[in-house]
């Protein structure tokens, strides 16, 4: 199949092992899950998509709301409008950024972590990106053996994409 730029194989899968990131490249689609006993607001796409923008990169959010069930239906009955949401712009320092500053620069290609949604989770991404690093932490009781935690990077290596090792080992082994 054709490979668009910078997709990363399949994940290398850890038992008993969280995965997590603190960072994700541009391209990376995240999908929010409603927690069970709510569901989302009629029409809401769940999914965020990491963007690339001049100022740097940044999730581009839908507006996804998970409601509680039975709010829903009253909810079905009378629209209404949340005036309480205030503006998430911080103001930027206007101090003149200096070029040797490349970790800052470095840091703006990539998305933080996304904003919380009440009542919701967001599922790791199906796919992931050139320069994805994910940390392996091994689950409460499987951590018998160091190294109980590590992190792997997507990246290109003479044209092939691939995840550096993982030297983690979860084991329930006494």
């Amino acid at each position: 199949g054709f490979l668009s730029a910078g997709i990363c194989p399949a994940l290398p899968t850890t038992e008993f092992a969280d995965v997590s990131a603190e960072m994700y490249p541009p391209q990376t689609k995240l999908y929010y899950e409603c927690d069970s006993g709510y569901d989302r607001e009629g029409g809401m796409y769940a999914g965020i998509q990491c963007k690339s923008e001049a100022q740097g990169a940044s999730w581009k959010y839908s507006g996804f709301k998970c409601i509680d069930e039975k709010t829903l239906l009253s909810m079905a009955l009378t629209m209404e409008l949340d005036f309480t949401q205030k503006p998430e712009r911080k103001p930027r320092s206007s101090a003149p950024r200096k070029p040797e500053d490349l970790a800052e620069f470095n840091h703006k290609a990539f998305c933080g972590p996304p904003k919380a949604v009440p009542h919701a989770s967001l599922s790791l991404p199906q796919q992931y990106y050139v320069g994805q690093v994910l940390h392996f932490k091994c689950q409460r009781g499987y951590d018998k053996r160091p190294p109980t935690s590590g992190i792997i990077t997507c990246k290109e290596v003479n044209g092939k994409i691939i995840w550096t090792s993982l030297d983690v080992r979860c084991t329930n082994d006494s």
